[in-house]
């Protein structure tokens, strides 16, 4: 292996990429904290509203971690027509996906909201940011296939630039729309839904600008009314594991939503903010398995399974240390944080405990964010994340939390701990699965056999 290459793409592919992860947990944090600033139930209102778009970016990262397992290797080979029927298949799926949800989240955020609470004040709010919300869904459809591709095919930081100039915009709309800021309206919760559709729709206009340039991986509608039926097939034989992995993953997640907010309202807020200073710490870890993804693909593509190897054993050493890292920086800025937050005695008291709880978390969060969702599906390995996280989450996190919160009334600190335990779980059985190199495996090959 190359070192001094190693680095170079490093540099060029996870730096921006986990600056475009933040950026993006930066604005989730903008709207909570803003928002909590007005009010507690106001917070975890917009939280469990949000869950809705948690759930609906599930199937967007799954098909845009599909996206990147065919579009690193057709690009490392060379192949740019390949990549653009690969857009067609996911374009057409995005859209239709996005356009369910925006219709639930439009017509009946009501029914929505009563998933995650029976509080009929956290509802009045909820409803107020689905309606608005909703919209994002049918830009993001395509705004986001697109900033995945550019990242594939040497545009890492043009990406990050669309992206994060979107995310500032964002935060600086929040403050205008949430308070009534130079004579806007005050929206309050509405006010963190405009400025979310706002500043989407600012995006989605800048990535159709940049696919005009000469050189740019283009939308071809040929390719979307009539999408290649075997690349197609082969897509999705990869794909529908991903897809299975984020419903599972995020079926769980959600189901901690549920826990959590039948905990009462000190419960969910501390969660709240537990869960936006975690995602915050944890964007260099989709940083690295986002832009380790790319870098080993791009060499899977090309035929070079040695050099993809010791990529894929550098990534893993990198995460690791990475981990161990942002766990002792989050303890650090612990206090920091309960400084700024306007909780409850109660709520204060749980967040300390769950933010030390965060900080062990993230050794597993950032191994097994660059092996599962990185290394393993760069070479189409994505059958082995789906298997792990069902066993993982619904044999043991959620039905023991569902059993320590509603039958046994265990401390909420208790059950916090039970249902963020899972990536620590899994990490013997990651390590295993990667010594096996069942991701060493070229897609560009197999795609031709069968065609």
């Amino acid at each position: 292996m190359d070192r001094r290459e190693f680095r170079r793409k490093l540099t060029s592919l996870i730096l921006p990429i986990t600056f475009q992860q933040f950026m993006l947990a930066v604005v989730s944090a903008s709207d909570a904290l803003m928002v909590g600033a007005i009010g507690q139930d106001l917070l975890s209102a917009v939280s469990l509203a949000s869950q809705i778009t948690f759930v609906y970016n599930l199937f967007l990262m799954a098909m845009t971690i599909g996206t990147s397992m065919f579009a690193a290797q057709y690009w490392g080979k060379g192949d740019k027509d390949a990549v653009e029927r690969i857009l067609g298949i996911v374009l057409r799926s995005s859209m239709s996906v996005s356009f369910v949800f925006f219709f639930a989240a439009t017509f009946f955020p009501g029914l929505l909201m009563r998933i995650f609470t029976t509080d009929p004040q956290l509802i009045h709010y909820g409803v107020q940011y689905l309606q608005i919300v909703g919209l994002t869904y049918l830009l993001c459809g395509i705004s986001q296939v697109y900033l995945c591709i550019m990242k594939n095919s040497g545009l890492a930081s043009m990406s990050m630039l669309i992206s994060s100039a979107a995310a500032l915009l964002n935060i600086i709309l929040n403050a205008v729309l949430i308070y009534g800021f130079f004579g806007a309206p005050r929206m309050e919760a509405g006010g963190a839904a405009a400025a979310t559709a706002i500043a989407r729709g600012v995006e989605l206009l800048w990535v159709l600008a940049e696919l005009t340039k000469k050189g740019r991986i283009k939308i071809r509608f040929a390719y979307i009314r009539r999408p290649d039926q075997g690349l197609r097939k082969d897509f999705w034989h990869y794909t529908l594991p991903v897809q299975g992995n984020e419903l599972v993953w995020g079926g769980g997640f959600t189901m901690y939503s549920v826990i959590m907010g039948h905990l009462g309202t000190d419960a969910v807020a501390a969660n709240s903010i537990a869960n936006i200073a975690k995602n915050l710490i944890a964007s260099l870890a989709g940083g690295i398995g986002n832009g380790g993804s790319i870098m080993v693909g791009n060499e899977l593509g090309a035929g070079r399974l040695e050099t993809a190897k010791a990529y894929g054993r550098k990534l893993c050493h990198i995460a690791v240390v990475s981990g161990i890292l942002s766990g002792i920086f989050l303890m650090l800025l612990s206090p920091l944080v309960l400084e700024i937050t306007d909780l409850s005695p109660q709520a204060e008291e749980y967040l300390r405990w769950m933010l030390a709880m965060c900080a062990v978390y993230m050794v597993g969060k950032y191994v097994n964010g660059t092996t599962i969702a990185g290394i393993f599906c760069a070479g189409g390995d994505s059958r082995f994340g789906f298997l792990c996280d069902a066993v993982t989450l619904w044999c043991f996190t959620v039905p023991v939390g569902l059993l320590a919160a509603f039958v046994f009334k265990w401390p909420v600190l208790a059950v916090y701990f039970i249902v963020n335990s899972d990536e620590i779980v899994k990490l013997p059985a990651v390590y295993r699965h990667y010594r096996k190199y069942k991701w060493l495996k070229d897609l560009t090959v197999r795609e031709e056999g069968l065609d």
